[in-house]
């Protein structure tokens, strides 16, 4: 119980903040009045009496008849049915000290706490500090305990007179004082609760009659003995307002047992209510996460399936395939997943304000369970999208290596289709000298022909070796053919060696060859094996990524354009040794065959080859534009990403701290507050177009197989981890104002007290302006422990304006609210704050802890009593009674779910209220 703070009555006689209410401003004259100290002097009188009569004795003299302790005493020990120590029986000073001691005492041991009242003012016999303790004693023991509503003392015992009176005309019931002047308000209270006793149809505006019809009323009818005077009260502009209260509180136990049983059905059917309502909460709950689980556990081995398709188009639909998850079915579950927290932080916010237990989900679905399942799903998808461009473009290669390996290889197989027949011939035995130099030579030429291929067997082979390397999918055929060719060249160099030691052991024999029929042949050859690397170097594939690339192709291309005049001037100096041949036979008139033995390229095929490279030039212009052409537009594309990514990362930055700022800002109310972030989720939700236009660039840019952006820090993947996490933000500080308004209506605090909370968190907040958004709002134990030293609200107005309090008077206030700051008491506080230990406390925690230990909730001890008012107070309850007292719904719940009672004397059918009690504020078994 918190301790109750009493000072001694200022000269005007009303009490402390902690206990009244600010009444109207009277004129300061009428303070000095003592028309107060008679009202009280005969009400306490009265009041006192009327418990002292119980033991056989009475006061006259309040100040007098208390000085010695022995009848104050005796009059605590009935008022609160408890012994009080045994009192000294001296006459002397001393003993009469030590017996009002021991009173103030037993009222200190109450929960009360006396400022300034002492024992030698009340053996003195000082008036006003006799009245003062003795309207202590009737607040601790006659006031207090007054609860209407979740309201208590004065307020309660207010708004009692105030339900009771408000069918009557002419009673307006707004105070303790002006409010009963007329006596109509009294006479409508006994009206209301004893219309036998009363004709109040028939009252007439006469105040002195009305104020002694109920006093005398009072007294003969319902043992209430007459404290007031009805003079008195009219005759003073402002009636004393605890010897108003005083009386009236006789009132209020005199009727306030016929209620109990209205009082406790009420109550039955609020806590019943919250129940089925809460339980409602943990269903969908339960559901939801369900759900969302399945769906993680659905989607994680799809994401986490590795297996490399062996075609680009296969790999390109896997991508689309991601594409759709990204942008249509995550999306949602990532709304489901916040949504599922905010249910969660809700009906843990119900529970809290109902003094109901945690809500604890079934085993695996834990909003940390969630996460931890959702944690798993984003390292499965993380990397994959990844690992998908790393395939598309390694297939991209493969195939430009396939079809170069294939160019090659099938100009290689043409070249050396029939080779091996060629150098298997032995026409060497028959021919003549002249025609054997002429295969001597021939065989000379081809060796060189020969040599000049063997760069481009080691290019097939060393492509061939790449496509073992990067796996690719028809590897095989290329391995066959690759060894064929190996196997041929092989073979044909074998065979040309042979030949060659041939052909030179003939030519032995042989004398003159036609010197000009060689130097064409061994100069034709060379020329054609360049014509036909120019024509394969003119049809390449190419694959760039980059205008700079693409720009370093076309320099390469025009240094080759260079040197197309050299190779004119070659092709011309070849065709020359034939029209050279043809003019010395001409000239010597040499007739018979012509035709070069030695050769393996006639002119007419230098010409064909020769023109189809000059027709190649300009068609690899034409190529190599284009692509640059191509080129320039993913640069566009590029540049139009990272314009918008530029603008839509720091957007997104921005509205973070926005609410940020809002979350933590004080000035308005919460509702102010909640306003503005509902700007700011509108502001949000209109923004996705910007995000979905950022999509459809990002689409384009990997369709066109464009694989960095130099022109901006922002990815995709920022761009959507930051706006799932702005989304998340928004929502749940949305969730988070909500439960501050839920929390403060239930609790009853003001704004000004909110403000007052939010101030002292934010202060002792020290890491949030350097830390991100979602990192704000949460204190370490020492900053939570210094914000607790600092909080006014603990002691008297004094303190609460002096924020600088030294150890002493902060322990000292701590000490009369019942706080004790030691470390075992703090390790205490920390365990409620903070039950899974962060090593933070958030400020919703710190709101809950602020206003748990004062507030007004109900408990199983409340329930059973209730129900043992509706059971005519037996130990079980009959479904007759349930059905008779509680509305259909609240009674049909509770004949379900109470266990039958098994104590002795049980009727059949009788159910267990005490067992049913407990469980509504036990371990949940949903």
């Amino acid at each position: 119980m918190n301790q109750m703070e009493l000072s001694v009555p200022y000269d005007n006689g009303y009490e402390p903040e902690d206990y009244m209410l600010q009444e109207d401003e009277w004129d300061r004259d009428l303070l000095l009045d003592p028309a107060w100290e008679k009202q009280q002097r005969k009400t306490f009188t009265a009041w006192c009496n009327s418990h002292l009569r119980k033991a056989g004795t009475q006061i006259e003299n309040i100040e007098e008849d208390f000085r010695n302790g022995l009848k104050l005493m005796l009059l605590l020990e009935v008022i609160s049915g408890e012994r009080l120590p045994k009192p000294d029986r001296g006459k002397m000073r001393f003993h009469k000290i030590a017996n009002v001691n021991k009173a103030l005492e037993f009222i200190t041991s109450k929960g009360v706490k006396l400022v300034s009242i002492g024992a030698e003012e009340i053996v003195d016999g000082n008036v006003k500090m006799t009245l003062g303790m003795i309207w202590t004693i009737i607040l601790r023991f006659a006031i207090q305990d007054i609860s209407v509503e979740e309201t208590s003392a004065k307020e309660g015992l207010l708004l009692w007179c105030q339900r009771k009176t408000a069918p009557y005309r002419n009673v307006n019931v707004q105070n303790f004082h002006v409010s009963w002047k007329n006596g109509l308000a009294l006479c409508a209270l006994i009206h209301r609760h004893r219309p036998e006793l009363i004709d109040f149809q028939n009252l007439k505006d006469d105040p002195l009659g009305n104020l002694n019809l109920a006093f005398d009323i009072a007294e003969k009818h319902l043992d209430i003995p007459k404290m007031l005077d009805a003079e008195d009260i009219l005759n003073t502009p402002k009636p004393d307002e605890r010897a108003i209260m005083t009386y009236v509180s006789c009132f209020y136990h005199a009727f306030a047992g016929a209620e109990q049983a209205e009082t406790a059905a009420n109550r039955i059917c609020k806590i019943l209510g919250v129940n089925q309502e809460n339980e409602k909460l943990m269903e969908d709950y339960e559901r939801l996460a369900s759900e969302l689980l399945e769906w993680i556990r659905r989607t994680i081995p799809w994401l986490e399936n590795r297996v490399a398709e062996k075609t680009m188009v296969e790999m390109q639909r896997k991508l689309e395939d991601f594409r759709d998850y990204r942008r249509m079915h995550k999306p949602p579950k990532v709304q489901e997943k916040c949504q599922l927290e905010i249910s969660f932080n809700t009906l843990q916010t119900k529970l809290r304000i109902s003094n109901r237990p945690a809500f604890m989900p079934s085993e695996g679905k834990m909003v940390s369970d969630i996460a931890s399942a959702w944690q798993g799903l984003e390292q499965a998808e993380k990397g994959y999208e990844e690992w998908l461009l790393t395939e598309i473009r390694r297939l991209e290669r493969l195939d430009h290596l396939a079809e170069k390996f294939r160019q090659k290889a099938t100009n290689h197989e043409t070249w050396a289709s029939g080779k091996e027949e060629i150098l298997s011939q032995k026409d060497y035995e028959s021919a003549s000298l002249m025609e054997v130099r002429a295969l001597l030579r021939k065989h000379e030429a081809f060796e060189s022909d020969l040599s000049a291929h063997q760069d481009r067997v080691e290019q097939i082979a060393a492509i061939a070796q790449e496509l073992n390397e990067l796996d690719y999918h028809d590897v095989a055929s290329v391995n066959q053919r690759c060894q064929n060719i190996c196997d041929l060249w092989d073979q044909l160099g074998t065979l040309t060696q042979k030949r060659r030691e041939a052909l030179e052991r003939t030519e032995k024999l042989l004398e003159t060859v036609e010197q000009l029929f060689l130097e064409y042949a061994k100069r034709s050859a060379p020329f054609n094996n360049w014509m036909e690397g120019a024509m394969e170097d003119l049809q390449d594939m190419f694959i760039v990524h980059t205008i700079e690339e693409v720009q370093t192709l076309i320099a390469a291309h025009e240094q080759f354009k260079a040197t197309l005049p050299e190779a004119d001037a070659e092709r011309q100096a070849i065709l020359g040794i034939q029209q050279e041949v043809l003019k010395i036979s001409q000239s010597y008139g040499i007739h018979g065959d012509l035709t070069n033995p030695y050769r393996t390229i006639t002119t007419e095929e230098i010409a064909i080859k020769w023109d189809k490279v000059k027709k190649l030039v300009p068609q690899r212009d034409s190529a190599l534009q284009e692509e640059l052409a191509r080129q320039h537009g993913n640069e566009r594309l590029r540049r139009q990403f990272a314009a918008q990514a530029n603008l839509i990362g720091p957007w997104i930055q921005t509205r973070m701290e926005e609410i940020g700022r809002c979350s933590m800002a004080m000035e308005g109310t919460l509702e102010d507050q909640m306003t503005q972030l509902k700007q700011f989720e509108h502001v949000i939700v209109s923004y996705k177009q910007n995000i979905d236009r950022l999509e459809g660039d990002h689409q384009l840019i990997q369709e066109s197989l464009i694989f960095d952006n130099k022109h901006t820090n922002y990815t995709m993947e920022h761009i959507r981890v930051g706006w799932e996490l702005l989304l998340t933000t928004i929502a749940r500080t949305i969730n988070e104002i909500e439960t501050q308004i839920l929390t403060r209506d239930a609790k009853g605090i003001s704004q000004e007290q909110m403000n007052e909370f939010r101030s002292s968190f934010n202060h002792f907040d020290r890491r949030h302006h350097k830390a991100r958004v979602e990192e704000r709002g949460k204190l370490r134990p020492d900053e939570f422990k210094a914000c607790l030293f600092s909080l006014g609200h603990l002691g008297n107005d004094k303190q609460k304006k002096n924020r600088a309090m030294d150890s002493d008077d902060f322990r000292a206030c701590l000490i009369s609210m019942g706080y004790d700051l030691g470390e075992v008491e703090f390790a205490r506080i920390m365990m409620l704050v903070d039950p899974n230990t962060t090593g933070v406390v958030s400020f919703q925690s710190f709101i809950d802890f602020m206003t748990r230990e004062t507030a007004d909730t109900d408990t199983a001890e409340q329930v059973i009593a209730s129900f043992r008012i509706l059971a005519a107070d037996k130990p079980y309850i009959l479904t007759d009674e349930l059905r008779r007292e509680l509305p259909p719904d609240q009674a049909e719940y509770c004949i379900s779910r109470m266990p039958p009672y098994s104590g002795p004397g049980a009727l059949p059918g009788a159910l267990d209220y005490t067992a049913f009690s407990t469980a509504l504020y036990g371990e949940s078994d949903l």
